[in-house]
């Protein structure tokens, strides 16, 4: 059942940093403000505090505060520890004027400090729903050190109230390092490859999902766009063929939103995505996504 979110508001923040990506393509700090450009586009058609879903044929009153952008963290370009903790104590102040976090990356070293900022404001057992193509539970090597876009789940499960019992990695796939093989085992940490999502359907795959973080009080919903195929999102960070289609993408992020506490929507990189901007505007309606159908929202 969905947690007790009645009438949830969002904050949105943009990390536009991309120091932690030692590996693929950098420019994904140019995320935030192409990805807000895309989201006016959206956000226009709400009408007297309402906006109709073609997909479920419902008007939802969101009212006139549902989305409110706090602009970007305080990034500091040569200082990946500064840069990371600004974004955690941004999450964590959205999380204690009692509102929902919706962050924007920059690339994926941003899903560690969300999880912290979770971690830190709430309560309880801390749960994470990581979209990815990648494991990213590297510890350490010296092209990366410890807080690079590699790293960022490894770190998370490192805090105090987050564990591997209240946490699922979907869409995986191909090839990764054997060590993170090797914690990945020890630690119990399960997954869902990216075909094994496409035979369930997203009803079924979250069905699954939800039941593993069951057990957590409060989740962190984080999804790097290349847990998307690059056919439906070539702006990314690095390209994994076989992926989810954008389709399943937001109808699993439309099922997951009701019990979700944060989102962050990273490695969008518009220096490889089309020049209509297809892999930006996806990610804005993910987002969007996730803060209607997680608002919960008179229907009508």
């Amino acid at each position: 059942m969905p947690r007790s979110h009645q009438s949830r508001k969002f904050d949105l923040w943009g990390v536009p940093f991309d120091g932690g990506s030692t590996l693929g393509w950098p420019g994904s700090r140019y995320a935030p403000g192409r990805i807000r450009d895309a989201l006016r586009w959206i956000t226009q058609r709400i009408e007297d505090g309402a906006i109709y879903s073609l997909e479920t044929d419902s008007v939802h009153e969101v009212g006139d505060d549902l989305l409110r952008d706090r602009g970007d963290v305080d990034v500091v370009g040569h200082d990946i520890e500064a840069t990371l903790d600004a974004c955690s104590a941004s999450v964590a102040e959205s999380l204690r004027d009692g509102r929902t976090p919706i962050v924007i990356g920059g690339d994926d070293s941003v899903l560690f400090p969300v999880a912290r900022g979770v971690h830190d404001a709430l309560p309880g057992r801390i749960g994470v729903i990581h979209f990815d193509a990648h494991l990213d539970l590297l510890d350490h090597n010296r092209f990366q050190g410890r807080l690079s876009q590699s790293s960022g789940m490894r770190r998370s499960l490192e805090l105090g109230r987050l564990n591997a019992d209240d946490c699922i990695q979907v869409a995986v796939r191909h090839f990764n390092f054997p060590s993170s093989a090797q914690f990945k085992r020890k630690s119990g940490l399960p997954h869902i490859t990216a075909r094994e999502f496409q035979a369930l359907g997203p009803v079924s795959a979250v069905e699954q999902i939800l039941d593993r973080v069951s057990g957590a009080d409060h989740i962190f919903l984080s999804f790097d766009i290349d847990a998307i195929d690059p056919a439906f999102a070539p702006g990314a960070g690095a390209h994994e063929p076989g992926g989810l289609t954008s389709g399943e993408a937001l109808e699993a992020v439309r099922l997951l939103a009701p019990h979700c506490d944060a989102l962050a929507v990273t490695e969008v990189n518009p220096l490889t995505d089309d020049r209509t901007s297809t892999t930006a505007t996806l990610a804005a309606y993910l987002l969007f996504h996730f803060a209607v159908f997680g608002s919960g929202a008179d229907r009508r």
